[in-house]
């Protein structure tokens, strides 16, 4: 396990992401140009999505239905417990929500370091898995997001019976006042802005739109996507990591104001809902390699796709809380420790 831990930490990728962090830990000049960010995610976006494509038009649906079903019945479960065990720690709604969202989804970085991690340790995994990325993104957001309408909903409707027990003018009053201020919408309104940001948000959308180009063409678009889409797409990762380590390191210091309760999310869900990708992996019938990446999937907490929906949807939830979150603390611990102990559990249940 050591050696594993080891190899992996010593990786252009993880070594790169280091630097990036101690660059912004340690309060360096280092300045990375505005918008590099946005643009290497929409590059890793369409290179997973077209990939994901080509690879599913290889295969038949009854190869890939038990693995789908599994991503989606994670996809819809740890987005509700996230978010309940977060209230359970005294988090308010509007932050729970975003923190359940974000662990719901999928982080899109995560998942190609640990292809390159795989592919380091000389372990095959099932080609398609870069679809089930694609398959754990909108209903997270999805998920997350109704339970927000259905909880703030209840509030209004709680606190409105105990305004009742006074005046009814007062009742009326009070009510109008909560819906105010909770900017309560019909609930035809809400639905369909939460269908919209879960599956027409700008990386959901890329992400889809790819991998239906690719499912279309199939093998017929290696001549043209290979070369900058695939065998590019180590490469791009590494500068990538090096943006995202910058932004890890910038946010850490936001996460102490929220105590221990950060710790025990941070590192907690990626070991809770890891080991439950790991499990429902196994019983998908995928591989060593595919219950690795089904662990790492699910224990990632996403910072492009779901916080751009909550960001919008949920505009009371704190930003540096469930960024700072999934890049200070669940990406890096994944990053260096999760992949391999993921690997080893996969190895340990495949037996």
């Amino acid at each position: 396990m050591g050696e594993i831990i080891l190899a992996n930490l010593l990786t252009p990728a993880v070594l790169f992401f280091v630097l990036g962090f101690l660059a912004a830990v340690l309060k360096s000049d280092l300045s990375l140009p505005k918008g590099l960010g946005e643009s290497l995610s929409i590059y890793l976006l369409i290179a997973i999505g077209l990939k994901g494509g080509i690879e599913m038009s290889q295969h038949e649906w009854q190869e890939i239905i038990r693995p789908v079903l599994g991503t989606l019945f994670l996809g819809s479960l740890i987005p509700i417990v996230a978010l309940f065990i977060a209230r359970l720690l005294s988090f308010d709604l509007p932050n729970a929500v975003a923190i359940g969202a974000a662990y719901g989804s999928v982080s899109i970085v995560t998942f190609g370091a640990t292809l390159a991690f795989l592919d380091h340790v000389g372990e095959p995994y099932e080609s398609f898995m870069s679809a089930l990325v694609v398959l754990l993104e909108s209903p997270a957001i999805l998920v997350s997001l109704l339970m927000y309408a259905i909880l703030k909903t209840h509030k209004v409707s709680l606190q409105y019976r105990v305004a009742t027990v006074g005046a009814r003018s007062r009742a009326a009053d009070a009510i109008a006042t909560v819906k105010k201020k909770e900017g309560a919408q019909p609930k035809s309104g809400i639905f369909s802005s939460i269908v919209r940001e879960a599956l027409l948000g700008p990386s959901v959308l890329l992400l889809v739109g790819s991998l239906l180009i690719g499912l279309i063409i199939g093998e017929r678009a290696l001549p043209v996507v290979k070369p900058l889409f695939i065998d590019m797409y180590s490469s791009v990762l590494i500068l990538f990591l090096l943006y995202m380590g910058f932004s890890a390191g910038s946010r850490v210091a936001t996460l102490s104001r929220y105590g221990l309760r950060t710790l025990l999310l941070g590192f907690g869900f990626p070991l809770l809902f890891g080991a439950l990708g790991v499990w429902v992996g196994s019983l998908s019938g995928l591989t060593t390699g595919g219950m690795t990446v089904m662990g790492v999937l699910a224990g990632s907490a996403s910072y492009i796709a779901a916080p751009a929906a909550i960001q919008k949807a949920v505009p009371e939830a704190n930003p540096s809380l469930y960024l700072g979150l999934a890049l200070g603390l669940t990406f890096p611990f994944n990053l260096t420790i999760g992949m391999p102990l993921f690997y080893q559990l996969a190895q340990w249940i495949h037996g």
